[in-house]
């Protein structure tokens, strides 16, 4: 059996309170670095500074939701 498929095993066996400690745990490791935050942050400021210069650029949660679903067939 994959290793993924046997920690899922164990892990969902688990009483309800220690799998939350476990994703929570789990979770904690995709935190972005605070280089990669500082990043992050840089690019939402530039982004916001390119949206205020140019407004037309933005896109409608519509158009954001019909391009969603032509992209992936989210619904």
């Amino acid at each position: 059996m994959p290793i993924i498929a046997e920690a899922e095993k164990i892990v969902l066996n688990l009483p309800l309170r220690e799998r939350g400690e476990f994703a929570a745990k789990l979770l904690a490791t995709l935190r972005p670095s605070e280089a990669d935050e500082d990043a992050i942050i840089t690019e939402a400021i530039r982004r916001s500074e390119e949206l205020k210069m140019n407004p037309t650029i933005a896109v409608s949660l519509e158009d954001l939701d019909r391009q969603m679903l032509e992209r992936f067939g989210w619904k």
